[in-house]
């Protein structure tokens, strides 16, 4: 499943600043109940695109990339990404996917050698203009085909999509031209983001390959 702006790419950088692992939530309501049985989880997310109020951080990558999250566990919930996640049912295995973990995505679907692979590109929570989702999908999939493809086109692709446009946009105060930046980064991070579904809900987790 593939969310670049802005998601799993704010998920990529919360596992790199030492997340331990993320519980995926579809409503605000299910995060704080989290808090509620465990005060030391953080809440990051967003409703509409913009920070949710009590939540301890925000959607956005730029946000993300300074802080601390050494061994900590957060419950995520964004309007589009982590609710389609949470709606993949008939999935067997969920991986997150973005271009910051492009590579490691790739790496580990083909250690497990899966007979179908299904590349599914959430698009904006509006359920159009999914340009950006889609170039990391061509990229996925030309790299599962050892395929070559020209990753300038990727990141303009992904510049030009009404995400980046809007990254870019001064009269958009919910997304940043650095959120833009950081989710431009092709192969940043040398780890999957591998979706269990456990007792305690549905968990994502950092997976080096």
């Amino acid at each position: 499943m593939i969310d670049v702006m802005r998601a799993y790419t704010t998920l990529a950088y919360a596992f790199d600043r030492g997340a331990r692992e993320a519980i995926l939530v579809e409503t605000i309501e299910e995060a704080f109940a989290y808090r509620e049985r465990d005060p030391d989880v953080l809440l990051v997310g967003e409703v509409g695109g913009r920070p949710i109020p009590g939540f301890d951080l925000g959607n956005s990558p730029e946000s993300l990339a300074d802080v601390d999250l050494e061994g900590r566990t957060i419950v995520f919930r964004s309007s589009n990404g982590v609710r389609g996640a949470v709606h993949a049912t008939q999935a067997d295995r969920i991986v997150l996917a973005s271009l910051v973990v492009a590579g490691a995505t790739v790496a580990w679907l083909k250690a497990e050698q899966p007979d179908l692979v299904t590349i599914c590109a959430m698009a904006s929570m509006h359920g159009k203009d999914g340009v950006e989702d889609d170039a990391c999908g061509d990229l996925l999939q030309a790299r599962l085909e050892d395929r070559d493809i020209d990753l300038d086109t990727i990141v303009r692709r992904v510049r030009e999509s009404g995400g980046g446009r809007a990254a870019l946009d001064p009269a958009q105060d919910h997304v940043t031209p650095g959120d833009l930046e950081h989710a431009s980064r092709i192969d940043h991070f040398p780890f999957a983001m591998v979706v269990e579904r456990e007792d305690a809900g549905l968990i994502a987790r950092p997976v080096r390959v």
